[in-house]
């Protein structure tokens, strides 16, 4: 059982100032949390039922850095953001924040992405492909938010994700910038890059004028019905498999 503390302490991190002033943020959910959980990152707490610590026992052994809280059904219930029934959640410590590689591979860089959906979708996306480093302007959504970690289904630990602002780590990167436009070079007309730095942008206002500025090629994906944009994770997912190397 947690006590009114813990409870508060959990419920907090729904909430982006906690997270940035405790430094930590939620995974929560039976396929993510194994996933940290087999994994070699420290893990703050885990509050589980009793029936899914008995079947992950092996798991949660690895993590003796953890602090364990059996709980009830109802008592996860409470606190998760899940919409479905849930077993189990875990606090975990944010990584420390890192300078940006440069390095002859792909990035990803995205300009004031909004949705919380879209953010995820695009970790899992750059996990998906082999991207292992996104750049996020400083006008992104939090990275952590449990929407975002739960829509990147495990991403946050093999991408790495660093907050810059666009215009800077853009003008120092020696790498082809491909923006994504509404009105660009058909990219299927386009030959695939071994590295590049491919532009997402907000999904109401598209890439800002000050960052589409850096770019050295504006790339679209050709509209043949009458849908007046694609998703932003979406537009990322098929340019992605059209852009970089089979």
């Amino acid at each position: 059982m947690l006590s009114k503390a813990q409870n508060k302490y959990i419920r907090s991190l729904t909430q982006q100032k906690f997270r940035n002033e405790y430094k930590v943020f939620i995974a929560e959910g039976e396929k993510i949390a194994l996933e940290w959980l087999m994994s070699e990152t420290s893990i703050q707490l885990i509050i589980a039922t009793e029936d899914w610590v008995a079947q992950h026992q092996s798991a949660i052994t690895r993590h003796p850095e953890a602090a364990l809280h059996i709980v009830k059904g109802s008592e996860l219930e409470a606190l998760t953001t899940l919409q479905t029934p849930n077993h189990v959640l875990l606090v975990v410590p944010r990584p420390a924040e890192k300078a940006i590689p440069h390095l002859n591979e792909w990035y990803l860089a995205l300009d004031d992405i909004q949705d919380p959906g879209n953010m995820g979708t695009i970790i899992r996306i750059a996990d998906w492909f082999g991207i292992n480093h996104i750049v996020c302007s400083p006008g992104c959504v939090d990275v952590y938010n449990p929407k975002v970690v739960q829509s990147a289904m495990g991403g946050h630990l093999r991408v790495g994700i660093y907050e810059s602002d666009l215009v800077t780590f853009l003008s120092g990167c020696r790498l082809p910038k491909i923006s994504a436009t509404l009105h660009g070079h058909s990219v299927y007309e386009m030959k695939r890059l071994d590295a590049s730095v491919l532009i997402i942008g907000n999904e109401s206002k598209g890439v800002s004028d000050r960052v589409g500025a850096l770019a050295t090629q504006a790339v679209t994906i050709p509209r043949k019905g009458g849908a007046e944009s694609l998703n932003a994770g979406v537009s990322a997912g098929i340019l992605c498999a059209l852009l970089l190397p089979c």
